[in-house]
């Protein structure tokens, strides 16, 4: 990386992004899913479950070599913007 230019940056940083909005895509659509699958909303809340994807992924982010820290809260984020669909699609099924 030494002899990159700040372009060459951006541009790879543009095409890590392009994956990573079709792994959101991808993770939207399992979510999606689950909505439809609980019964109610404690289950789509789920602050459990959460807790247990925040653990595994800051494990993850460390064999990755990047920081637990900033993974964690992008997940959090992440999760309270799912969390939101996911209670829109669950609600959606209950008026149907």
């Amino acid at each position: 990386m030494q002899n990159t230019t700040i372009d060459e940056v951006r541009r790879r940083i543009d095409d890590i992004d392009r994956e990573i909005v079709g792994l959101i895509g991808r993770r939207q659509a399992w979510v999606v899913e689950a909505g439809r699958l609980k019964t109610d909303t404690a289950a789509v809340r789920a602050p459990d479950r959460v807790e247990a994807v925040i653990e595994r992924v800051r494990s993850l982010a460390a064999d990755a070599a990047a920081s637990p820290e900033v993974v964690e809260s992008t997940y959090r984020a992440m999760i309270a913007a799912f969390i939101d669909l996911e209670l829109h699609v669950h609600e959606a099924r209950i008026e149907q």
